[in-house]
């Protein structure tokens, strides 16, 4: 073999090398963009900090265990986020940003209802697939769009259920104070009325506060005057308990029930274990330890480590979507939206979900693209929310009846 032949096959060699390091590079730097719109800023950011932060983490987990396959390609994921600030506009302006600048198939976040139900409105024309997680209002997922599914229950599901069960607690004449201007909250509200009165109860009052509002008393005020054997509070973590926290202080020493979700630590930046203990709240199981498995506690120790604060109740709806996405497009084999969003439509409910889904059908979604997950009832007992018991509820038989106002 002469000098020049050595070189050539030694320069031929090294070619190869490193066409093939750089084709092997290439494919292990495929990036899959996963749009984030949520409430990063303002009253609603209570919901969506924790929500963004189970996307991060998610995906971060996703990612160091070798990503998302899709047919023959591996994708790393990438998150884009966006602050909607709970606000239908500002949701409306995020959501076309993701899709027509930074050019997203998947969006995932969604923890407030009214930029929610803005952008469930025309997403249907979009070749995306739009995952929702803890915004509650009903017409989410009655739009008739194919390629939007939400893993949280809608308000009335759970409303219904609390109705009964505050019925069966004895509580006659109970007085409402809340967000009563948020039409989720109302959709609960009347779902609770419903089934409360059947019990043989009776709402006596209805008192409305903004999310912004920090003195309760003029409503509370209002609501003594009445006598009523118990409150039923209606909003956002900060608020909902200033009313918690100023009925003790006006010596309005009645049962106090509420649907708001949040954390023990969310909720003690306003009010005291003290004043907190004996309250009820009324939602679905979401992120409680004792009502759930392994998955969960792991799900709670990873979110601590990692960003350094307990996990809202709530929050694993946005984890659990990340992983609905990434089972549908392994399944479906490609990155297409549209055959992903059939394929997620037809999952059985992933190993690595934390929250406590009901299967319809053996599915995890039903045909309006809604999951549902357990009612529970929780009370604060000496310093932290307790499970006490599940709600009545029929996944089967709401599916039924969402179905029937789909457009």
């Amino acid at each position: 073999m002469t000098h020049t032949t050595r070189q050539f096959i030694t320069r031929t060699l090294v070619a190869t090398a490193i066409a093939v390091t750089g084709s092997a590079a290439s494919a292990a730097d495929k990036t899959l963009d996963i749009g984030l719109s949520d409430s990063l800023t303002g009253p609603g950011a209570v919901y969506g900090l924790p929500q963004s932060n189970a996307v991060k983490m998610a995906v971060d987990e996703i990612n160091a265990k070798g990503g998302i396959k899709a047919g023959a390609d591996t994708y790393k994921l990438n998150v884009i986020s966006y602050d909607d600030k709970a606000n239908p506009t500002e949701g409306t302006n995020v959501v076309r940003k993701l899709i027509d600048r930074d050019g997203v198939k998947y969006i995932v976040g969604f923890c407030c209802s009214g930029p929610t139900s803005a952008v469930a409105s025309f997403i249907g024309k979009e070749p995306v697939v739009m995952l929702v997680g803890n915004a509650a209002e009903r017409s989410v997922t009655t739009q008739g769009a194919s390629n939007l599914l939400r893993t949280r229950p809608p308000a009335d599901f759970t409303g219904a259920a609390a109705g009964t069960f505050v019925a069966q607690k004895g509580a006659k004449n109970i007085a409402v104070i809340g967000n009563l201007d948020i039409f989720f909250y109302t959709q609960y509200l009347e779902a609770f009325e419903k089934e409360f009165t059947k019990g043989g109860g009776k709402v006596i009052a209805k008192e409305s506060f903004g999310l912004k509002d920090r003195d309760m008393t003029p409503q509370l005020t209002k609501i003594r005057a009445l006598n009523p054997d118990a409150i039923l509070v209606i909003g956002y973590v900060e608020p909902a308990a200033f009313v918690y926290r100023q009925a003790l202080e006006m010596g309005l020493n009645v049962p106090r029930f509420g649907f708001t979700s949040g954390s023990e630590e969310q909720f003690l930046k306003v009010a005291t274990a003290e004043q907190m203990e004996g309250v009820w709240d009324l939602r679905p199981i979401e992120l409680t330890l004792t009502a759930l498995g392994p998955v969960a506690q792991a799900y709670a120790d990873n979110y601590n480590k990692k960003f350094g604060m307990a996990a809202a109740p709530s929050s694993p709806y946005a984890y659990d979507q990340v992983y609905v996405l990434k089972h549908a497009i392994e399944t479906a084999g490609t990155t297409d939206a549209a055959k992903v969003a059939a394929a997620a439509h037809n999952i059985v409910i992933p190993a690595e979900s934390v929250m406590k889904y009901l299967p319809v059908a053996g599915k995890m979604f039903d045909e309006s693209g809604q999951a549902y997950t357990a009612n529970g009832a929780f009370q604060w007992q000496k310093g932290k929310w307790v499970y006490v018991s599940d709600l009545p509820s029929d996944a089967l038989v709401y599916s039924a009846f969402l179905k029937t106002l789909r457009k």
